[in-house]
């Protein structure tokens, strides 16, 4: 590799501060590693009943394909995905039905107003954190089910996220921290109220929900593999998914890799929460020190216990962005069709840099997939930049 570039991580409660290169070849990838790429048909046809339920679509970039030398770049674009500007309602969604089909005794075959019935006659509710759109996509799922939502915030998260919240009929409660704090609050909620609590990260006696947000996710697995056929006639030979606590690209990881497939799989974080890249140095899952970015959706300072073997065994690499680097393909996508808010662009990002750092060879059979997993939203600009990007 070559034009190598630096950031400074600290893990949480240690004075230590490591200097680590923005791109690491994972040293545990493991080709024995075979995960579960099935799709549960209940689940297709769960989101195929929900309102406002299409196909996102799935976007080339020739320019880009071109500028790196490689066959295909296509961007599926998760802005408008059952009327929300991110893909997190295919899990959150799942998650949540499944936990209340559970516990009210119906089948995964249900309906979404079948359940929804269930959850009101056993006067459930709800109680999640967030530090961005997940906490959305569980407050509008509770909103089609007729059931009421609580949910923790960060103190970082601006107020018009905030106001996007309780605008799905939320409870919404800031917490004097960070995303880690709003964790705890969250579970302390759960112990005192009864509420059911609904996370897409897991931790020692919690797993179920977060096993069933993460298969969610495979919808969207499902319509690009047909979109895919349909364009170019190709599987992936490289897919590239942002992380947060990881279960997002767990899907990824799940679905593309293994069973003797060609495919790599490429994560994209934050220099403000490397958790996942920092984990994958020390082996184990390791807590890091979170800072302020634009890539709200990533903030997040510990990877979830369900994905780490699966991200340990099957990311072929990690990669750290910065904010000016995820703003300037924000505007490159917006410029070519794509309505990508700062976590969506970071993918293609990510890809430019693995080109500049030679990991990526020039290819003209190759496929690539990025998955833009949020709409363009208010931010403020990194660096000199700083005013408001408006939609």
């Amino acid at each position: 590799m070559s034009n190598t570039g630096t950031f400074k991580v600290k893990h949480l409660g240690r004075n230590d501060v490591f200097e680590r290169d923005d791109v690491l070849i994972n040293p545990s990838l493991s080709r024995a590693f075979s995960p579960d790429a099935s799709i549960d048909p209940d689940l297709v046809t769960f989101h195929r009943s929900f309102p406002e339920s299409k196909t996102t679509p799935l976007i080339e970039l020739p320019e880009v394909a071109q500028e790196l030398g490689i066959g295909h770049v296509y961007v599926k674009d998760e802005s408008l995905r059952f009327g929300l500007p991110s893909f997190k309602i295919l899990g959150a969604s799942w998650g949540v039905f499944r936990a209340i089909c559970e516990e009210t005794g119906l089948t995964s075959s249900a309906s979404l107003e079948a359940a929804g019935h269930a959850a009101r006659n056993a006067g459930l509710k709800l109680v999640s954190c967030t530090d961005g759109n997940w906490g959305r996509a569980v407050a509008r799922t509770a909103k089609y089910m007729g059931i009421e939502a609580t949910i923790f915030v960060p103190k970082t998260m601006d107020e018009a996220t905030r106001e996007k919240l309780r605008s799905e009929d939320a409870t919404v409660n800031v917490v004097n921290g960070s995303y880690d704090d709003s964790i705890a609050a969250t579970m302390k909620e759960s112990e005192n109220s009864g509420a059911m609590l609904v996370m897409d990260t897991s931790w020692e006696g919690y797993t179920q929900i977060p096993r069933w947000v993460v298969d969610g996710y495979a919808t969207m697995h499902a319509e690009v593999d047909r979109q895919l056929e349909e364009a170019c006639g190709k599987r992936p030979s490289l897919c590239i998914a942002s992380v947060g606590v990881g279960s997002w690209a767990q899907s990824v990881v799940s679905h593309y890799t293994g069973h003797g497939s060609d495919t790599k799989v490429v994560t994209v974080e934050s220099e403000a929460a490397p958790c996942l890249m920092e984990s994958l140095h020390n082996a184990r899952i390791v807590s890091v020190e979170t800072g302020s970015t634009i890539m709200d959706g990533t903030n997040c300072g510990t990877v979830s216990t369900n994905c780490w073997p699966s991200l340990k065994s099957g990311v072929y690499a990690s990669v750290i962005v910065s904010d000016l680097e995820a703003h300037h393909d924000v505007l490159y996508l917006q410029a070519h069709g794509v309505n990508a808010g700062p976590c969506g662009a970071a993918p293609l990002a990510a890809l430019r840099k693995l080109h500049e750092r030679g990991v990526l060879q020039e290819d003209s059979d190759a496929a690539v997939v990025l998955f833009s997993t949020e709409g363009h939203r208010d931010y403020i600009l990194p660096a000199s930049d700083e005013q408001i990007v408006r939609t």
